[in-house]
């Protein structure tokens, strides 16, 4: 906005805003133009133009009310509420305030009744100076939906100020033959109120040399004039007094005088003389104090006291003389403060040459500050918020103002933010700008924003102001939480303790706080067995549970789900699926189901002598609870009646003899065959078979053990011949086999030491075991029935080991036989006693 305003215009003040969250910072830009003696008044023009994301209007035109200055402070200006329409708590529920174009806010906003007060004791003059009428602007801001009214405040003056003059005392000197209707401009009268109440009148005491004319001078003020009536005469008087009074135009009307020193000279009869009336000079607003505005010049062609020229300002105003000073002999005019285009944009000095006689002249020095890139853009935020919840339509995050104190391209701005963000700003009306998104958020992919909102003008250089805004994007349930994986396979053993942590799951949410808490719980499946009664599930952690002892004999896997929803409003789930194996442990020892326990006994295998090797004789069946390698079987003989007789096929079971049967193997044989798995530890189990060898099957069936026994215990008489022709046998073999021996060794002892047989068959008792069976070397077993031979059992001597190459000689010879020959008797007279 431009004003115009006449020089004696003072600084604009400012000072911060009294609340900075709900007004406006804001200053006025100011400049006085003065051309020559015409006067503009002061034009406005404005745009009107109101831009809003959903193109809603505020209103049409500008809202104007008006205060008497020096009111008091909370005075009522008007209700906004019934002004603007709006029904009754709506200020308030709009959070609806007033921001000031001032940098001071001179007006408050009752929200809850909707008056528009006063904040201060408002002075016309300190506000607007001399300018008339006085205008305070301001907006009008409203939230949801968003809208502002421009509006003015006309402070209304009071004649509250008398005119003063600046000196107490004016000397003018007048020629004594000044010629008779000659008008001296006066200095004016200063009246701080303006329009009716400035000055209006100036009057002079009555006197028969001088009166008083009114004339207009620029911007529309008046000054007066003392035209001379008579002419004067040196010779009959050297001085005149006059009193100088100026009326303003207040009701009552108020005044101030000054005293008019009239002193009459002699003849001085050539004034100095300006070159131009009017110098026009710029001065950059940074220009350093002391720094050279102009120099003005003028000539006078008197000699003498008459000749020599002084200068001086004449009629200029007090800042005009804070800010320049001049010379008196040289006509430099330097600059004595600091200079701000932003306050007052020129200046327009009056000076006056004068020479020793009193004589004088005048002229104009226009003085046209000029603008330089010294202030930053500046940007005030009327309203902010830093929250946001995620998926929100486009939301209005905050309103600001942005201003620029330079003029030109100086005050030019370029407002943006930085590129690649969910935001955007719109201009509105009076440099006006709205944040916002430009659509909804996913706090998912960033839960905060940084936006830095940067305004730089088109200076040189250029100058730019930034604002860090900070959002937060809140969380909304929007995401279920996500099992790790769809479906979880557990391996646990059987026969585990109860309570036995068997397995865990997992599921996250990509939301936050109470949306991501995350709780666990069971889903039984269709076609499974209750499993609430096997497993657990930890509600927080997702650990899994076994309730109890699981078989895996009676329960090899089951199936459950498990549900995982989190705490949000409403609560969103999913689910995974979990399958429990279980694994076999070696607690089954084998079942052998043939031969049946306690059956083999009364059911023999029957075993015909003239079996070959390799003969079937039967098959041990057993089965193992277990599986895998828990369940693998292997047998073998683990004892037998003659060994290396029948052997066990490790893997089968299978049951065959060996070699071929003899007529000296025993016709009852016992096997006890071992059946064990291979689990950690093994298992087994064992199982007696009862061979009965027989020359065939058309054979009697021989009598059990038991029976043999109890029919042999039935005749003693038999048994007692049995034992006397057994001991004469025994006797007789054994001296007939030292006789045998002794002559084999006899005969044999010519035939070197090379001869001696290791091939040879051992005598009859002695039983020749090939490697076959289970024996992996040839051994001879002495195998001899004891008296009972009955039973059917067998007695095992040590293996007697062929000589190889080995020779007695004949003296070791007759030394056994003279051993064996005592003992032998000795044992045939016990059986004879027995």
């Amino acid at each position: 906005r431009h004003h115009s305003c006449p020089q004696e215009t003072h600084r604009l003040k400012s000072q911060t805003a009294q609340n900075k969250k709900e007004y406006f910072r804001a200053s006025h830009s100011h400049m006085c133009v003065y051309e020559g003696e015409l006067h503009f008044r002061r034009q406005r023009q404005v745009l009107f133009f109101f831009l809003f994301w959903e193109g809603a209007l505020a209103g049409s035109g500008v809202r104007r009310y008006s205060v008497t200055e020096e009111t008091e402070r909370g005075s009522f200006v008007i209700n906004l509420a019934k002004d603007l329409g709006l029904r009754e708590g709506e200020v308030a529920e709009r959070r609806t305030r007033v921001i000031s174009d001032d940098s001071k806010q001179h007006l408050l906003l009752d929200s809850r009744t909707g008056d528009l007060i006063t904040n201060e004791k408002l002075d016309r003059e300190e506000l607007c100076g001399p300018t008339e009428p006085c205008v305070l602007y301001f907006q009008i801001l409203m939230d949801d939906p968003f809208q502002i009214y421009r509006a003015e405040l006309k402070v209304k003056d009071i004649n509250d100020h008398s005119p003063v003059f600046r000196d107490k005392e004016m000397v003018l000197k007048v020629l004594e033959n000044t010629v008779e209707g000659t008008a001296f401009r006066l200095e004016r009268g200063q009246d701080s109120d303006g329009g009716r109440n400035g000055i209006q009148n100036y009057t002079i005491n009555s006197n028969s040399f001088f009166h008083i004319k009114i004339s207009d001078g620029e911007e529309g003020m008046i000054y007066p004039e003392l035209v001379l009536d008579k002419a004067l005469d040196w010779e009959e008087q050297q001085e005149l007094s006059l009193t100088l009074t100026a009326l303003d135009g207040g009701s009552p009307p108020r005044s101030g005088t000054t005293s008019i020193r009239i002193v009459v000279l002699d003849v001085n009869d050539n004034p100095p003389r300006f070159p131009y009336e009017l110098y026009e000079t710029q001065a950059p607003e940074d220009s350093p104090i002391g720094s050279l505005i102009t120099k003005v010049s003028a000539g006078d062609a008197d000699s003498g006291v008459n000749g020599e020229v002084s200068y001086s300002f004449f009629d200029v105003s007090e800042d005009i003389r804070t800010t320049f000073q001049i010379n008196p002999f040289s006509g430099e005019i330097i600059l004595g403060a600091l200079l701000d285009y932003e306050i007052v944009k020129s200046y327009r000095i009056n000076v006056q040459a004068m020479d020793g006689g009193g004589l004088s002249a005048r002229c104009t020095v226009l003085v046209e500050v000029s603008d330089t890139n010294d202030n930053a853009p500046e940007l005030s935020i009327s309203s902010l918020s830093n929250h946001i919840a995620e998926n929100s339509p486009e939301t209005v995050l905050a309103v600001f103002k942005i201003k620029d104190r330079d003029s030109g391209e100086n005050g030019k701005m370029v407002c943006y933010i930085q590129e690649n963000l969910p935001f955007v700003l719109k201009p509105t009306v009076d440099n006006f700008y709205i944040l916002m998104t430009e659509g909804p958020l996913d706090r998912e992919s960033r839960d905060e924003y940084n936006i830095t909102i940067t305004v730089s003008d088109l200076g040189t250089p250029r100058l730019t102001t930034r604002h860090h805004v900070a959002v937060q994007v809140s969380d909304v349930n929007d995401n279920a939480p996500a099992f790790s994986q769809a479906a979880y396979t557990l391996l646990v053993r059987e026969n585990n303790s109860p309570g036995l942590l068997i397995g865990s799951v997992s599921a996250s949410d990509r939301d936050a706080g109470a949306n991501a808490q995350v709780t666990y719980s069971l889903l039984p499946l269709p076609q499974q067995p209750d499993v609430a009664a096997l497993v657990s599930v930890h509600a927080d952690s997702g650990q899994l549970y076994a309730l109890r002892a699981l078989d895996y004999e009676a329960l090899r896997a089951f199936e459950f789900g498990v549900r995982a929803a989190d705490r949000g409003s409403p609560a969103l789930s999913s689910e995974a699926r979990v399958r429990v194996q279980l694994l076999d442990a070696n607690d089954h020892a084998p079942a052998v189901l043939y031969p049946p326990a306690n059956g083999s006994a009364a059911c023999p295998e029957l075993v015909p002598r003239a079996a070959d090797a390799g003969y079937l004789v039967t098959k041990v069946v057993a089965v193992d609870g277990d599986a895998g390698q828990n369940a693998w079987l292997s047998f073998e003989l683990l004892k037998a009646t003659e060994p290396g007789l029948f052997g066990v096929w490790a893997h089968s079971g299978e049951v065959r003899t060996a070699r071929p049967l003899s007529e000296r193997d025993a016709p009852r044989q016992r096997l006890l065959v071992l059946v064990r798995d291979h689990g950690e530890p093994p298992l087994s189990a064992s199982v007696t078979l009862h061979v009965l060898l027989v020359d065939g099957f058309s054979q009697p069936y021989l009598a059990l053990p038991e029976a043999a026994a109890a029919a042999e215990a039935a005749r003693p008489d038999s048994l007692t011949v049995q034992l006397v022709v057994a001991l004469a046998a025994v006797s007789s073999l054994l001296v007939l086999s030292v006789l045998a021996l002794v002559a084999a060794r006899l005969c044999g002892a010519g035939a070197g030491a090379g001869g001696g047989g290791g091939g040879g068959r051992f005598p009859g008792p002695l039983l020749d075991v090939s490697g076959g069976g289970t024996l992996s070397h040839s051994y001879q077993y002495e195998v001899r029935l004891t008296g009972d031979a009955g039973t059917g059992e067998f007695k095992f001597l040590q293996p007697i080991l062929p000589f190889e190459n080995s020779v007695l000689d004949f003296n070791n010879l007759c030394k056994i036989a003279i051993i064996l020959f005592p003992l032998n008797t000795f044992l045939a007279h016990i059986f004879l006693l027995v």
